[in-house]
């Protein structure tokens, strides 16, 4: 009997997720092989750059364990608002143009620890797809933690025609090392890969604007290249940059001119003109629905 409700259960979800998903234009998971490269960092950046060229976005933040996103765009405090029913919610308005849905906004304790196993991990994914209503939405960037595991498989299995993934690394060669993960894992998934960003590219100093190769520079392009993946730029790294964040404010407004804000609004360019993108979607591996 429980397996009959828990099929009905899920056709229902199915159903009510492709309802709210048939109101965006582009899915794109963001995704990075190892954690504390920037992932969330461009994803953030990413949104806002979209936003500031007339887009309507939201981000769903699917790293349940360290929800940072709405941190960095300064809604941190925000209330999710449901309807009548109680079931249907409503994603908070982070600034005109930008909504975001994060775990976030349900934690009663800032300093709570997520700790939760596969199957609940998967289950809170599926809840936010399928009653999370965006409305119309031109993007919807998804944050998933780092790794090729059950957020990112959730996510690929949930979403009906996920437009492709971005892979998010650092040129140094650990990195790489997992972001040639990502990659594959994308392949396998039969989604496909939009592009690479080398991210955290380079210092500048903050006093001579020097470019100091902290953790190299090129790893990320000779990866997208060897494994023939699009590449879609560097961001160096910027000390007002890491400033902004912890602060809640748009890095791309107050710094428009900066080499990480040209850098940022030249991949949500490429995005936005469908440049970027793979020469063909792989077919999906057996198993892997």
């Amino acid at each position: 009997m429980s397996e009959g409700i828990d099929f009905a259960q899920r056709i229902a979800e199915d159903k009510a997720i492709r309802t709210h998903m048939d109101k965006i234009g582009r899915k794109i998971l963001i995704m990075s092989g190892k954690g504390g490269v920037g992932k969330t960092t461009v994803t953030v950046n990413l949104a806002n750059a979209l936003v500031d060229n007339g887009c309507t976005v939201g981000i769903l933040d699917t790293d349940l364990h360290g929800p940072n996103v709405a941190k960095m765009l300064g809604c941190e405090k925000g209330i999710l608002q449901t309807n009548d029913d109680g079931v249907t919610f409503f994603p908070v308005e982070a600034r005109k143009g930008l909504k975001v849905m994060s775990l976030a906004f349900a934690i009663p304790e800032r300093d709570a620890p997520i700790v939760w196993r596969g199957p609940m991990k998967m289950a809170a994914i599926r809840q936010f797809l399928a009653q999370a209503d965006w409305g119309e939405l031109d993007y919807l960037l998804i944050d998933s933690p780092p790794g090729t595991g059950d957020e990112q498989l959730t996510v690929c299995q949930s979403i009906p025609e996920l437009t492709g993934t971005i892979i998010v690394t650092t040129p140094q060669e650990v990195a790489i090392l997992d972001a040639r993960r990502s990659v594959n894992f994308s392949r396998k998934m039969g989604v496909a890969i939009l592009g690479v960003v080398e991210n955290m590219s380079g210092l500048i100093c903050p006093h001579c604007k020097t470019e100091l190769p902290l953790f190299g520079v090129g790893g990320g392009k000779k990866m997208a290249l060897d494994m023939g993946a699009p590449y879609l730029g560097r961001i160096p790294l910027e000390v007002s940059l890491m400033e902004a964040e912890d602060a809640g404010q748009s890095y791309l407004t107050l710094q428009p001119d900066s080499p990480s804000s040209k850098a940022i609004k030249d991949i949500a360019r490429q995005i936005s003109e469908g440049t970027a993108c793979s020469t063909s979607r792989p077919k999906k591996s057996e198993g892997s629905k």
